[in-house]
């Protein structure tokens, strides 16, 4: 068993466009807000409420940050995992500063676009831009939506399997 997980899983919509920063080293990172809202109602006043929390998020990931930079725009519903990582820096006043960031590194992380692949927002889960650590797209067929799957052969099923099975 792990002695620790810093694992960050969060749906959400852009705040802003990606903006892309070159590292001194030559590493190029792409940063992002994203908002994430949570809905109830007031048991008092049957009222709706939403609180909004935003999220800075920070991708080291060289494929994962083309994609951010190439798809993504303000309002964009997207889904991702990262870590989380606390910096200090100073600001512009000299006061010493804590920030807590979402963070895809260099080989891991997962970002996945929801919105439809015409517009923003209109339809969810149907993107198909998806990344995780090395691979580009999806790769098991349970991810594959309806239209990516292969139909079942013509036939009764008994015609389709092979008796030659040795168990």
């Amino acid at each position: 068993m792990a002695g620790s997980v810093n694992k960050v899983i969060l749906i959400g919509h852009l705040g802003r466009d990606p903006e892309v920063r070159t590292l001194p080293s030559g590493d190029r990172v792409v940063s992002f807000s994203v908002a994430t809202t949570e809905s109830w109602r007031d048991k008092n006043t049957g009222e709706r409420k939403d609180r909004t929390e935003w999220h800075n998020v920070s991708i080291f990931n060289e494929n994962l940050g083309k994609i951010a930079e190439q798809y993504c725009r303000k309002g964009s519903k997207i889904y991702l995992e990262g870590q989380l990582q606390t910096r200090e820096y100073t600001d512009k006043d000299g006061n010493q500063r804590k920030a807590t960031d979402v963070v895809l590194q260099r080989f891991r992380g997962e970002l996945t676009l929801l919105d439809s692949k015409g517009g923003r927002g209109e339809g969810d889960y149907d993107s198909g831009y998806s990344q995780s650590g090395g691979s580009f797209g999806r790769s098991s067929p349970m991810e594959r939506g309806p239209s990516e799957r292969r139909p079942a052969p013509a036939g009764k099923l008994s015609d389709q399997l092979d008796d030659d099975i040795p168990f």
